[in-house]
Parts: C-alpha cells; structure tokens; sequence
C-alpha cells in the first residue's frame, strides 16, 4: 500500500554557515518549521466532548453573570446575605469555580498571543513549553484563581462565626491549597519529563534528521518539481521551503514546511523545542517520496498535487524509483549522470553538497546508475529506520512519564495528607516504614528499572536498525523498549535481551564506528617461497587493491606472523573498507578479495593453505 509523499517544492544551497553566521541571530530556527491546517478527518466525538463541556461552562458563565449583575441593581437583593455572605460575593465565587476553566483558557492564549508577537523571547523555545503545559498551567491557573476568591470573598475573617464553622472553612481552605500544591508538583512533573525528551531528541538524533531532510530534498528535487516551479514564476519564499505533507492520527491534516537553508546552518545548541518537535513529527509520518507518475510522463507534478505522489515502502519500489530519476536525469544513451545534468534541478552549492554522497562521484564529478541506485536504497533504509528509532524512544518516554507520573502522585497525596491534617506524622512513620519493607522486598526491581533508565537514555549505544556485536555474536537491534531490546539473528531469529543485562556487556556498533574499517586474510605458504615470489605477490595484491578503489584503501599491510615447524609461514593480509560494517557489502567484499588472494598465490606457484579467517 503506497502512502502520499511528503513533497518538497523548494531551491535552497546548502550551504554549512560559519560560526559568525550562526551567531547572528539566537532565534534563527523560527523559519526552519511551520505547519498549516489544511484538511480533517472525522473526529466528531473528541469535538462534541469539548464543544459539550464549553457550552456547559458558557451557560452558567452567563446564568452567573445574570444573578450578579441582578444582585447589584435590584434593590431587595443587594444585601441578601447567605451563611453571613452577600449574595454577589458568592455569585463571583461560583463563577470562578464553574468557569475558572474558561479564565484560565483566556489567560493562556493571551500568553502564547503574546509570545508569538513579541521578539523579545526565544517564542519557540517558549512557545513549545507554553503549548505542552497548557493543561497543566490551566488547572493551576484555575485553582489559584479560585483560592483568591475563597480567601478575599468567602473566607475573609470578616464575619463572626462559630468554632464549628470556623473549623470547615479551615479545612476548605486547606483543601484548596492541597490541591493548588499538588497541581503545581505535576506541571514541574510534565515540565521536567518534556524539558528531557527534548533535550535527548536534540542530542541524539538532530544530525541524523538533518542529513534525511538532506536525503528526501534530492530525490524531490531530482523529480522535477523545483524546476516546474521556477518555470512557474514561484516567489523566492516558496521556493526556499521544502512542504511535507503529514496526515496526524487519522484526525488533522496539515501542510508541514521546513527551511533546508536554515536547517543547514543551524547549530545543534540553537534548535528548539519546538522546531525539534516538528522535524521529528515529519520523520515518522512521511517517507522518502517519489513521484513515478510524474517520472514515466517526463512531467513534473505541481505542489500540492498528491493523488499520483507515493512514498517509498521497500527496497525494489526504492531500486525501481532510482532507475526511473536516472533515465529522467541523465541524458539520452548516457550511463552517467553529469555535473551539467544536476545543476538543471539544483544550484551549484547543491550541487557540491550531494555529489560526495554517491560511491566514486566525488573525483569523477558524475554518478554511475549502481551508485545512484544504492545511494536511494541506503537513504531509504537509512529513513526507515530512524523513523524507527524515533518511534521506539517515544513509546520509552511515554513509559517513562507513566513512571514519573506514578511517583508524582504518590507524593502528591502525602503532601495532601499532611496539610490536611488527615495524617499525623505517626502514622506517617508507620506507612514509611511499610514502605521500606516494600523497597526491602522490592528494591532490585527498583534498581534495575533505574539501570534500564539510565541505559536507554544516557548511555543509549545503539538504536533500531544498528548492527552491534555482543558476546561474539552479529545482531541488529530491532526494538528497542525500556526494559527490554529486541535484537534480530542472520537468520531472522528474534533475540530479547534484557536491558540491564546489557548495560554490563560490551557492545560493538558498526553503525556507529568510523567509515574506515580493518579487515584481515590469513594464509600459510611453503617455508621455501623465495624472497622474489614474495614480492609479486606483495606487487600484485597493491594493484588489485589498487583497481578497487571503491571497495579498498590503498593503504595496507601484508605481514608475516609465524614460522611453523620450519616449513609454513603464517601470513597476514590487512586491508581497510571503504565503508563500515552496518553495509551488509562488507561480507561479499572480504569473499572477493580472499578468491583473489587465492588466485594470486596459484598463479605465482605458491603453495598455500587458507588458515580459519575472522567473519
């Protein structure tokens, strides 16, 4: 089932900015994200849950309002007094508490209309934690605002009562502050976790959306689409924001836009809250797009047209996608694609940017068809699983935040207890101590949980789709939760090893390692092989590492490790690949290059034996 893409329809350079540059403006990632409502789907019953409970709070806002503008302009009921209390004290009283939730709406989209138009504040920075504790900062707002009325209408010492009395409005009043209290340990609650999700987003997986963002921005461009809006006249503005289009939950459908320009000169310490957010949002709601439609006609398709747009949700649509750009790009009969040919669909800086990402572009300065069909599979692969791991941390950090929510409400209503007066610090002390009888019998599930924890988001070596070794054993992680990991086999095997088991082993990530990597063939020869046979061979194993400039450095090493009993020399063969082991192209490699080791030593008359090599 093929999706709709998300579509780019801009020209940007892309450019990495200086470090005066990137200091200019503190708020320059303002641009870099936006996102327009474009379209809904059907989510009726979550709209008349709301539009049910705005309509109650509107009616007695107006029921209300009516009693107390009639308490203060007819006569009889202007002093009318209840349980010692004018009858329009109580009349703001019960506005406050049946539509505090009214005021505290009103409040905070004054808060974040005043934030959107001021240049004074970091707005997204500020906007993103004004927007995620709305509910939070409501409820708070709500509750202090009705503990103001309580105290300066209801319960201001101004009336002679009775003890009993005095002793419940005592007791109300504390109950108020209680629940003010407990309201505020949750929004630094939510506060906390969001400030953590955030920042962890940021360090962890910025540079990886960048260079996707990278990824899907030439694959659109190669489409055509750039240059049918430039034909078309597209302002500067349009043209500078590539828009994806991401359907959210089944429910809103919106146009999300993102500024390669700016993405791409802006420092990880810069990026937002906010901006992270909707960089992460598109990620795992869009694909790397094609528009086969588009490429079979030789037409581009305009911006916005989706019907014939698709994403890529496999390897053979992605090799079948890169065939299709290549014949469209490339010139007729050619087996290249040129410089000249790029730089019809992107400008020169563009240009310069991508052409390093294609094996054997970067010196001949043009793209063989196998090098632009493997660049699209590794992008597309490369997609699918940050999209992955990005689904993976967020479920983490919803199980996270049900933890930290836990603890929250556990204090929460100690702290409610205790200004209660409902407990005494007796009693305190006897629940404690049951407590630490619990944490004696459960104290282990609670250190690994926070081991778990601290694996996942602090030490964190690995994420979906990342081949690691462990214990001797080659596995790809498959998922990843908080207390567990799912690892996949060569064989497909599922594997679930507990995470903090992990954290005590060592773990080797390929994907992680440098784009340089050892590699070694070990052989024995006959103790007789003159000095001058070993020299053809050391000259014909360099020309034909040499010859494979793709595959092998020219650097390498050709030892001898051990005389045997007189009459073998154990050799060894140390090369470096071109890429790192998370390229499953690793194991084909070293099988060509032992058959060649192999066919170089039967042609000098060496007699040899392969000793057992390292897989």
């Amino acid at each position: 089932l093929l999706k709709s893409p998300a579509q780019i329809t801009p020209r940007t350079p892309l450019m990495a900015s200086s470090v005066g540059e990137e200091e200019d403006d503190d708020d320059d990632d303002d641009d870099i994200y936006d996102a327009e409502i474009v379209g809904s789907g059907n989510a009726a019953k979550g709209r008349k849950k709301i539009r049910l409970a705005i309509v109650i709070e509107w009616i007695a806002f107006i029921a209300l309002m009516g009693v107390l503008i009639t308490t203060q302009t007819v006569p009889g009921f202007r002093n009318y007094r209840i349980c010692s209390v004018t009858l329009w004290k109580w009349c703001v009283f019960f506005l406050v508490v049946f539509c505090g939730r009214l005021f505290s709406e009103w409040l905070m989209n004054a808060l974040v209309f005043v934030v959107e138009k001021t240049c004074l504040l970091k707005k997204k920075k500020v906007l993103y934690f004004v927007i995620s504790l709305n509910r939070s900062a409501r409820v708070v707002i709500w509750i202090a605002l009705v503990l103001v009325a309580w105290s300066l209408l209801v319960n201001n010492g101004g009336v002679q009562l009775s003890n009993e009395t005095n002793k419940i409005l005592h007791h109300i009043t504390r109950g108020i502050i209680s629940t003010l209290i407990g309201a505020i340990m949750w929004m630094v609650k939510t506060f906390v976790v969001k400030l953590a999700a955030s920042s962890f987003h940021v360090k962890t997986y910025f540079d990886r959306i960048q260079e996707s963002i990278f990824h899907q921005y030439i694959l659109q461009a190669l489409t055509g689409i750039l240059a049918e809006n430039n034909a078309n006249g597209d302002d500067k503005k349009s043209r500078r924001q590539p828009s994806f289009s991401v359907s959210s939950d089944g429910k809103v459908k919106k146009q999300e836009v993102i500024n390669v320009d700016k993405l791409y000169k802006i420092r990880r310490e810069k990026v937002s809250a906010w901006t992270m957010k909707g960089l992460i949002q598109v990620i795992r709601k869009s694909g790397l797009p094609t528009v086969s439609s588009a490429i079979d006609d030789g037409d581009a398709v305009e911006e916005g047209d989706v019907d014939g747009a698709t994403e890529i949700t496999s390897e053979i649509e992605a090799i079948q996608t890169a065939n299709r750009i290549f014949r469209k790009v490339a010139k007729p009969g050619h087996k290249y694609i040129e410089e000249d040919d790029l730089l019809i669909y992107m400008s020169k800086e563009e240009v310069d940017n991508a052409i390093p990402l294609f094996e054997g572009a970067a010196e001949t300065r043009r793209i063989k068809k196998s090098s632009f069909r493997n660049w699209v599979v590794k992008a597309y692969k490369e997609r699918k699983y940050l999209a992955l791991a990005l689904n993976d941390v967020n479920t983490a950090i919803e199980e996270l935040n049900k933890l930290a929510s836990a603890a929250a409400l556990i204090a929460i209503i100690i702290v409610w207890l205790l200004l209660m007066e409902i407990t005494t610090t007796r009693v305190l002390v006897l629940i404690f101590s049951q407590l630490l009888l619990l944490a004696f019998m459960f104290g282990n599930m609670a250190k690994t949980l926070f081991e778990a924890i601290i694996f996942v988001f602090v030490v964190h070596p690995y994420d979906a789709g990342d081949t690691c070794v462990i214990d001797g054993e080659q596995l790809t992680v498959d998922e990843m939760n908080i207390m567990t990991t799912i690892f996949l086999k060569s064989n497909n095997e599922k594997v679930c090893y507990p995470n903090p088991v992990l954290a005590t082993k060592a773990i080797s990530n390929y994907n992680r390692s440098p784009e340089m990597m050892g590699d070694s063939v070990e052989f024995s020869i006959d103790f007789s092989t003159s000095p001058e046979t070993l020299s053809s061979l050391n000259a014909k194993i360099k020309a034909y590492l040499e010859s494979k400039p793709k595959y092998w450095r020219p650097n390498y090493s050709l030892q001898i490790n051990q005389i045997v009993d007189m009459n073998k020399i154990n050799m060894g063969l140390y090369v470096t690949h071109t890429i790192n082991f998370q390229n499953s192209g690793r194991g084909s490699r070293k099988a060509e290059l032992i058959l060649e080791v192999t066919k170089i030593l039967q042609g000098l008359g060496i007699r040899c034996q392969l000793l057992p090599q390292t897989v």
